[in-house]
């Protein structure tokens, strides 16, 4: 047990690194909370910063729910022989995902997860059966959602509602479902704001700019 509480704490605080708060400061020397949406999100790095910080901020974040579950969830394991693999990995994926929503290095107020819930996801889909068929639905979905509205809160909402439905229609666990649901409730919290704001048709929607010619 000694070691699946010390693998929360660790996954807590990986995911607590404010990946777009210190690239603010490192570009720009802006603290990103006071820019754009307020968010040390990625799409608020893409919206402050540019693209290439948007995008690494991005891949930093999914591999802060991806690393703890599948490298320290791997090695808890085999330190844990005979504890359901679910009851490791699970519990540090929902650790990462708090550690990013609540950070503790900014007085517990961090990101809206979605990104290291990705990461959490697909490192438990290395592991769980008929996870990947639901992540790939889950992504899918967000990306047609985006495609259509252009609104990232928008198909991120829609997502996360998706993620523990499929789960209970594709028979998963009771212990991922409880997860999945817990991943639900985290994103539309963290969306309260967007959510007043598509209702209102006052969220701000992402727009590709056309390259120059000539």
């Amino acid at each position: 047990m000694r070691w699946i509480l010390a693998g929360i704490l660790l996954s807590y605080l990986i995911g607590s690194i404010p990946t777009g708060f210190i690239f603010g400061r490192l570009l720009k020397g802006i603290d990103i909370r006071e820019h754009g949406s307020g968010n040390i999100g990625a799409t608020n790095v893409l919206r402050t910063l540019g693209t290439v910080p948007g995008i690494i901020v991005l891949v930093i974040d999914i591999l802060k729910g991806l690393l703890p579950v599948l490298i320290l969830g791997g090695l808890i394991m085999k330190k844990t022989a005979g504890i359901p693999q679910e009851l490791v990995l699970i519990p540090l994926a929902i650790a990462c995902i708090c550690g990013h929503i609540w950070t503790v290095f900014l007085n517990f107020n961090g990101g809206k997860g979605i990104a290291t819930s990705l990461g959490a996801l697909i490192g438990l889909a290395f592991s769980v059966n008929g996870l990947n068929i639901i992540l790939i639905l889950v992504v899918l979905t967000w990306l047609l959602v985006f495609l259509l509205s252009r609104m990232v809160s928008l198909a991120s909402i829609i997502a996360a509602i998706l993620l523990p439905a499929l789960m209970a229609v594709f028979g998963q666990s009771r212990l991922l479902l409880i997860g999945g649901v817990l991943l639900a409730l985290f994103a539309l919290y963290r969306h309260t704001e967007n959510i007043k704001r598509i209702l209102m048709g006052t969220e701000k929607k992402i727009v590709f700019k056309k390259p120059r010619t000539g």
